[in-house]
C-alpha cells in the first residue's frame, strides 16, 4: 500500500464542522451526510471537511485530542513507557496533517500542536525501528507491535515487506466492502454543495 492509498484511508475519518450555509442532506454511498444548518455543528467525513473549508464554507472543529497539554502528556508517556502508547486517533498523522496545513487558524495554538505531533511521530517511529531491529538481529522472539498504526508501520516496510504485506491484508480484510463506498464517494465530490449558493 503506497503512502497517498493510506493517506485516502484516513480521510474517511469524521471530523466536527460548523457550516456557513444551509443544505438539505448529502446522500453519499457510505451513508446520508448532514443537514447542513448554519452555524450548527456536525460531523462529516474528513476529506468533504477539508472540501467545504477550502472553499469557505465552514470552520473546522479540531478533535478533542488536538490539545497541547493532552499531547504534552502523550508525549512523556510515550519517551517513558518501552511499549507504544495507545493514540487518541489511528489515523492521527493523517489528521493533524490536513487539518493543520488547510485550517490552521481554526485550531488554538497550532503551531505548538504541529511540534507535539511532529515530536510523538518521531519517538515512536524510533521506537518502532528500535524495535524491527532487535527482532531481525535474533534479540527477540516475537515483536509486539500493540498500538502501531498502518501509517507507522509503512516506514519500516523496506526491512519487513512480507510482514507489512500480511499486517495490510488482515488491516484490509477488517475494513471490509467500506473502503469501496469511499471510493465512489470521493468521487462524487459533492457537486450539489460546490454549486449552491448559501440559503440563510
Amino acid at each position: 500500500m503506497e503512502p497517498d492509498e493510506l493517506e485516502f484511508i484516513g480521510e474517511n475519518a469524521t471530523i466536527g464542522v460548523i457550516p456557513n450555509f444551509n443544505h438539505d442532506p448529502i446522500y453519499l454511498i457510505s451513508g446520508a451526510v448532514g443537514p447542513f444548518r448554519g452555524g450548527q455543528p456536525l460531523h462529516i467525513p474528513l476529506w468533504l471537511a477539508m472540501h467545504l473549508r477550502q472553499q469557505q464554507k465552514c470552520r473546522i472543529v479540531p478533535p478533542v485530542w488536538m490539545d497541547v497539554t493532552l499531547l504534552e502528556n502523550l508525549k512523556e508517556e510515550e519517551k517513558r513507557s518501552r511499549n507504544f502508547t495507545k493514540m487518541p486517533s489511528e489515523h492521527y498523522m493523517v489528521e493533524a496533517k490536513l487539518v493543520l496545513n488547510t485550517a490552521p487558524e481554526d485550531v488554538p495554538q497550532s503551531d505548538e500542536i504541529k511540534t507535539l505531533i511532529k515530536d510523538i511521530w518521531d519517538i515512536r517511529c524510533a521506537k518502532l525501528r528500535t524495535t524491527t531491529d532487535m527482532f531481525l538481529k535474533g534479540e527477540g522472539e516475537m515483536v509486539r507491535l500493540d498500538n502501531v498504526s498502518i501509517v507507522e508501520l509503512h516506514t519500516i516496510r523496506p526491512f519487513l515487506p512480507h510482514a507489512m504485506d500480511l499486517l495490510e491484508r488482515i488491516q484490509q480484510a477488517k475494513k471490509g466492502t467500506r473502503g469501496n463506498a469511499t471510493v465512489r464517494d470521493h468521487s462524487l465530490l459533492v457537486t450539489s454543495l460546490s454549486g449552491s449558493h448559501s440559503r440563510h
